[in-house]
């Protein structure tokens, strides 16, 4: 009998140290249904809502939080995941230098003062977009960026992890 009492004391020890172990800053995503019959494995990215969903079924998505572009910033269309970077280094296009003309030409991956965060893929059409995280989680949810999709870093390494060059991605105001 108190063998079983202390098998029981230490399985319930057990059991709540995970119970009530600090849980992640920001969980990577969650699952939501949806009206849109999207094919599995494409990107919509909805900049009114600010939100990315990664369709994983009829009818089913992950949903991310994301920042997206500020006014006048913002872009609509379709296009496609043409790379994709692990601790990219960052070369600030003119655009951007014209408002901060202190940036070096390249910030190296890894850096704290690299943008991109943890991973970027690049979208077809110029090279100017990218979905990528960052190196300002606080900015997720906003309209912050100059047209790019800044996810928290813990939910695009999950993307990345699902998605391939040639992914469809949708965007959307």
């Amino acid at each position: 009998m108190r063998r079983k009492i202390l098998l029981s004391a230490a399985l319930a020890a057990f059991i709540g140290t995970f119970a009530f172990a600090p849980q992640p800053a920001h969980a990577r995503g969650d699952m939501v249904s949806v009206a849109e019959g999207f094919v599995p494995g494409t990107i919509v990215i909805r900049t009114n809502e600010r939100a990315l969903y990664y369709f994983v079924g009829v009818g089913q998505a992950i949903r991310y939080p994301v920042g997206v572009g500020r006014l006048g910033m913002q872009w609509a269309g379709t296009a496609y995941i043409d790379g994709k970077y692990i601790r990219p280094a960052w070369s600030p296009p003119d655009s951007i230098r014209k408002d901060y003309s202190r940036l070096p030409p390249v910030v190296p991956g890894g850096s704290p003062q690299n943008p991109m965060g943890v991973a970027a893929m690049t979208l077809s059409g110029g090279g100017q977009y990218a979905i990528h995280g960052t190196n300002n989680e606080g900015s997720i949810g906003g309209f912050v960026s100059h047209g790019c999709i800044r996810m928290h870093n813990a939910d695009i390494t999950d993307l990345y992890e699902r998605v391939s060059v040639g992914t469809r991605v949708v965007v959307t105001r």
